[in-house]
């Protein structure tokens, strides 16, 4: 079975928009890796954190920031497929 990527996010924010367009990436760039995306609204105020298969890849309150798009497909990689080549977003 594929892993699911899921996104936590708090709508009360205004990060759904945010969400869905950080989802995108992983939904093109691992298009036969992954299962799906899924976004879910938090019951908790203030969080957005990133999960393969209920594995915390990425926690905003933990690194005290949104993760930047190269960062993100590189963290998703590295859980799902380590040896696929992200071209000009792979680690220099």
């Amino acid at each position: 079975m594929k892993p699911t990527i899921t996104i936590l996010y708090c709508p009360k924010c205004g990060w759904m928009l945010r969400s869905a367009y950080i989802a995108q990436e992983p939904l093109t760039t691992f298009v036969n890796d992954i299962y799906g995306v899924t976004l879910v609204p938090s019951e908790i105020s203030g969080r957005f954190s990133v999960a393969i298969d209920g594995e915390i890849i990425f926690d905003r309150k933990k690194e005290g920031r949104f993760p930047e798009t190269k960062e993100l497909k590189q963290l998703v990689r590295d859980k799902v497929n380590p040896d696929k080549d992200l071209g000009h977003s792979d680690k220099k």
